[in-house]
Order: structure tokens, then C-alpha cells, then sequence
């Protein structure tokens, strides 16, 4: 690893909202906001080729080569990048257990981000053969759309690590630009954003039915709720994210028995095609008001959610140090009754064609329970994902208890196959 910098620049709106929701966590919490990946390995890859590999893409992302200065917790800042990484690369020999897991087992080991790049990789090795990188990293470091940029980048540069193309951007760069006039004038309508809809949004929450401080995770499988979305889509002229939104926001809302609900939407921040491509993490929660959100029609509701959302995600920059300013002299100022976000990753995806009906969308849809990796964030939160093989929603409630939860979820899908004339 290359020697330590001292200079340093403020954090990127992303990188702060990420160390806004970590800054407070006791030590054997501080690995929740780590995420893993299994990526195979083509046949015959050595260890030499995958070192090379890695090394060619963290040269080209400043956020893999970053630690931080987080002695001020109330002033972070990111250092310089490291010129170099540590290119060892140890090997684990499989055990057995399905690759993901195994990575998974890997993201309990925190990082110290004032001494240690937010990533990690370890070689899976069956026989003596390579099967799989492993790799985790840090928030931080890198959001669910840039982990897959890296991935697309690893799989290149197996083959030509010469030929990734020009350098992005890094995080500084994104945070130079937020913090010149440009920016700091969107950082003001997005706290004027805030502030209009904490002072029009009445306190709705869900009532507590789980035990106080539990943590339940659910997570619906259906094939046939990818369709009926995208049929309601195509009716409501908006995107399959809104329909399934407004599903949710609908079931949200009859259990906290109010027409309006105040809610908080994943923005993944890359509209702008400069940072499409930067690894860093750039996710913000942006709240977003919903009126009528009990109404039988969901093809309305849908309409009503889409445009709530385009404005809310022409907002998604903020400073969250100034919003919970905010928060803290506007008494009452209404808490979001549910968070959602509906998983994107770059090109190719299922969303860019309707889906083909088939035998599998006669499937019953399927109900798992898991236990949570992570208690941060929202207290219900949840995150929708589009497959060639049907929709998932995956549902984090603290204070809720499985019955609600599993509620929630069936009506949810019930909504979607209802309002699309499925049975």
C-alpha cells in the first residue's frame, strides 16, 4: 500500500449520508454496512491473472484506493487516494458452502477506514483449482450499481486490463462539483424540498406489533407479480418501479389508516451521464409525499406515485447534516411511514423488454424469512428486484413482527395481481 497522504476534502453528499447512518454504530455492529459478492472465475484463471486484474481496475477508482479522516465525527473528510493497494490476495479452499455464503461469512469482518481501503477479496479455490473471487466492500466505497460496474470491469480486465478506457471520475471530483455554486444552489431546493413536505405531511406511522426493538426480514418470490406489474405499467403509462410502489405505499397506508403518507425513496443520484460510471456510493433517501394512497385504483395511485417521485428524485443530492438540522427545529416534524427502493443495476436490464408469459408464472409465490445482516436504515424498508425469473420484495421492519410483515407483503402482491385482472 502506498504511503499515507495528509490531504484531504470534504466528503461527497453520497459518502456523507453513508457516515451519517454508520458514524454511531457500537463495534460489533460496524460490519452491517458491508456487502458481498461471489464473482466465478472463467476455467484455468490464476492467481497471477486475477491479482493483475484487480490491480488494473483499483488503479482506475479513487474510491478503492481511499481511507479517511473520521476524527471529527461531525466533519469527516476523505484523504487522497493511495497511490497503490494491497495486492495480496489470499485463498480460501471450499468447504462446502455455496460461494455467496462464503462471501458473506467475509463481510462480518469490519473495515477501519481511517487505516484500510473499504474493500477486500479473497481467492475460493475447490482442488487446488481457482472457482470464484470473492469480494467484499464497504458502503462507502461503493453503492449496488457501482459494485456492478466494478464487477463488468473485473470480468474485462481478466481478459485485457489494458482495455477499460478512459479514467472516471473519482468521489472528490463528484464532491468538488456538489460544493461549487451549481451544487450548493440544487443542495438548497432539495432542502426547500425537505422542508415543504415535513411541514404538509401528518404524523402516520404502523402500529407496533413486534416486540420492541426486533428486527423482522421477509422476502416475497413470485413470478407472476413480474407480469401484472409490467400489464399495469403499460396501463398507468408509467415505470413497473411506480407500480410496484404504489402497491406498497397502498398497503403502507391502510394499516396506518391515513390517505397521505410521507415516504422515504432510494435515489441512486446517476441522471447525470458524467456520473454514471464513478464508484462510490451516491444512494440517498429523498422523502416524497403520497395523497389518496388508500384508493381501490391502483393505476391512478401508480400515476400519482410517478410523479411524487420524478420530484422528489430531481432532489435526491442533499446534505443530510442539514437536514437533520432541519428536523431538529421543526417540532413534530412528521417521520416517513415506510422506505423503498427499486433495485437498478447498468444495461441490460429485465426491465428493457415486457416479459414473456410462461409456465413459470403459474408458480405460487414464495415467503422466506432471513435474518437481517444489517439493522440500518428505515424502520419499514422495502427493496424490490426485478429477475428474468419474477419479482422479489425483500421487507426489513423493526418493531413490526412477522404476521404484519408477512400481511404487508401478501397484500402487496395480491394488489398487483388483482388490479392487473390475474388470478
Amino acid at each position: 500500500m502506498g504511503e499515507r497522504m495528509t490531504e484531504a476534502g470534504p466528503l461527497s453528499l453520497g459518502q456523507l449520508s453513508v457516515w451519517h447512518d454508520i458514524r454511531d454504530l457500537p463495534a460489533h455492529r460496524r460490519h452491517e454496512p458491508n456487502n458481498a459478492a461471489a464473482w466465478p472465475l472463467p476455467r484455468g484463471t490464476d492467481a497471477a491473472r486475477v491479482r493483475t486484474a484487480l490491480g488494473a481496475v483499483a488503479a482506475r477508482h479513487p474510491s478503492l484506493r481511499t481511507r479517511y479522516d473520521l476524527q471529527d465525527a461531525d466533519a469527516p473528510r476523505q484523504l487522497t487516494p493511495d497511490r497503490d493497494t494491497d495486492d495480496t490476495l489470499p485463498a480460501v479452499p471450499d468447504d462446502g458452502t455455496a460461494p455467496d455464503r462464503r462471501a458473506a461469512e467475509l463481510a462480518h469482518q469490519p473495515f477501519d477506514l481511517g487505516r484500510q481501503h473499504g474493500w477486500r477479496a479473497r481467492l475460493l479455490t475447490r482442488d487446488g483449482t481457482l472457482t470464484h473471487l470473492l469480494f467484499v466492500k464497504h458502503h462507502i466505497t461503493a453503492d449496488a450499481w457501482a459494485q456492478e460496474l466494478l464487477h463488468r470491469e473485473f470480468r474485462q480486465a481478466l481478459t485485457d486490463p489494458d482495455g477499460l478506457g478512459p479514467t472516471p471520475p473519482g468521489p472528490a471530483d463528484l464532491a468538488a462539483e456538489q460544493y461549487g455554486p451549481a451544487g450548493l444552489r440544487r443542495q438548497a431546493a432539495a432542502l426547500d424540498h425537505w422542508t415543504q413536505l415535513l411541514s404538509h405531511a401528518p404524523p402516520a406511522a404502523l402500529p407496533h406489533t413486534g416486540a420492541a426493538g426486533g428486527t423482522v426480514q421477509a422476502t416475497l418470490h413470485s413470478a407472476a407479480a413480474r407480469p401484472a406489474a409490467h400489464t399495469l405499467a403499460e396501463r398507468a403509462r408509467v415505470s413497473v418501479s411506480s407500480v410496484v410502489l404504489a402497491a406498497y405505499v397502498r398497503s403502507v397506508a391502510r394499516r396506518c389508516g391515513t390517505d397521505t403518507l410521507l415516504v422515504q425513496l432510494m435515489s441512486a443520484n446517476r441522471f447525470a451521464g458524467r456520473w454514471k460510471t464513478v464508484v462510490t456510493s451516491m444512494n440517498q433517501w429523498v422523502p416524497a409525499l403520497v395523497e389518496q394512497a388508500r384508493t381501490d385504483d391502483l393505476v391512478t395511485l401508480a400515476d400519482a406515485v410517478h410523479w411524487s417521485g420524478l420530484t422528489a428524485f430531481r432532489h435526491g443530492m442533499h446534505d443530510v447534516t442539514a437536514v437533520a438540522a432541519l428536523r431538529a427545529r421543526t417540532p413534530g416534524a412528521a417521520e416517513p411511514a415506510c422506505a423503498f427502493n427499486y433495485v437498478a443495476v447498468p444495461g441490460g436490464s429485465p426491465l428493457d423488454a415486457p416479459p414473456q408469459q410462461g409456465p413459470r408464472d403459474g408458480r405460487p409465490p414464495t415467503l422466506t424469512w432471513e435474518e437481517p445482516f444489517t439493522t440500518i436504515g428505515p424502520r419499514c424498508y422495502a427493496r424490490a428486484l426485478e429477475t428474468d425469473a419474477g419479482l422479489s420484495i425483500r421487507l426489513t421492519a423493526k418493531d413490526l413482527g412477522r404476521e404484519q410483515c408477512a400481511e404487508l407483503l401478501r397484500d402487496l402482491h395480491d394488489g398487483l395481481l388483482t388490479a392487473a385482472g390475474r388470478p
